[in-house]
């Protein structure tokens, strides 16, 4: 029986550790290929992935040693959680390695939004000094709406408010006393109400079957015309064609999505838009978030494999199943 086998790109200094004490067989596009997967996983007592690998019921079924999958990021919509768990096998996942390069992320794209930086980057790049076809607007004295207000979502606030924005949060998991909404005095309203008052919305949260579509035609309708929309989490909670209908429409003023419904998408009317700013799923590409992520999944495989309780487990800490 063998110990590690990773279907993605997961490298750097921690993985190289851990291979210097377990079997690791490191499969970059294994993920790609789900008979092959299937036919491997068999082997293992642990998986490592992203956010590609499918980890199914079928595949946790053709891995009868599975001790620990080990999620390389925040989001789980690419595990079966429920199958996971009745197979008596640990899911780890790092949801605040990365919190703090998504946040930044975020910024940026609120300023690239305020002060239309691409379009005007591009068309002095053509030739031109229009000055005065791109005058922004300040983020000071504006509000921004965090929806999902967890870590990254607090994290983001914590920063806009440096700018000098107020800050409302829609989260049904929080109540009004919670310590760090206070710390934020920030506002916590239902997604109407928020939409209908913010500058910026900013999206921060899974995709479970109460998100998938919650941004759709009627709830952009509820936004100012002046108001930009932002989304960082999962792209399935957007129905892009309803986006870019209210872009077009001036419903709202423009949008930044650094995550899509398909990713990665094919080219369409998003893609067309001079008030969209569009990045192929890095908010957490940061030198520094990577090495945090890799380090604290590495960790949590090791711990598993040795027989100890992981420490970011998602349910249960440490497998129900016999060791292999």
């Amino acid at each position: 029986m063998r110990d590690v086998l990773i279907s993605e790109l997961i490298v750097g200094p921690a993985v190289d550790a851990l291979a210097e004490r377990f079997d690791v067989l490191s499969l970059p596009d294994l993920w790609k290929n789900e008979a092959a997967l299937r036919a491997q996983i068999g082997h293992f007592r642990a998986l490592m992935v992203r956010n590609q690998t499918p980890v199914t019921a079928e595949l946790i079924a053709s891995a009868p040693a599975l001790l620990i999958v080990g999620r390389a990021g925040v989001g789980l919509d690419n595990v079966d959680l429920q199958a996971a768990s009745a197979a008596g096998i640990v899911v780890s996942s790092t949801p605040d390695q990365n919190a703090i390069s998504v946040a930044e992320l975020v910024i940026g794209l609120m300023l690239s939004l305020v002060r239309s930086i691409l379009p005007a980057d591009r068309d002095t790049r053509n030739g031109n000094w229009a000055r005065h076809c791109f005058v922004g607007s300040e983020l000071y004295g504006k509000t921004l709406g965090i929806i999902g207000a967890g870590k990254t979502g607090y994290l983001t606030a914590r920063r806009a408010q440096a700018f000098g924005m107020k800050v409302l949060a829609s989260d049904p998991y929080l109540t009004p006393d919670n310590i760090l909404l206070r710390e934020l005095q920030a506002e916590l309203l239902d997604i109407d109400e928020l939409l209908h008052r913010a500058d910026v919305v900013s999206c921060h949260v899974p995709a479970t079957p109460a998100t998938v579509g919650m941004f759709d035609a009627a709830r952009f309708s509820r936004m100012k015309p002046t108001a930009f929309f932002i989304n960082t989490s999962r792209g399935k909670i957007v129905r892009e064609a309803d986006l870019a209908a209210a872009l077009k429409a001036k419903i709202i003023a423009g949008a930044a999505l650094d995550v899509r419904e398909n990713e990665p998408p094919e080219p369409g009317e998003l893609e067309l838009l001079p008030n969209v700013v569009l990045t192929p799923h890095i908010a957490a590409l940061t030198v520094e978030a990577q090495e945090r992520v890799t380090s604290a999944i590495c960790d949590d495989v090791a711990r598993v494999l040795e027989g100890k309780p992981a420490r970011n487990a998602v349910a249960a800490r440490l497998p129900s199943r016999p060791h292999c």
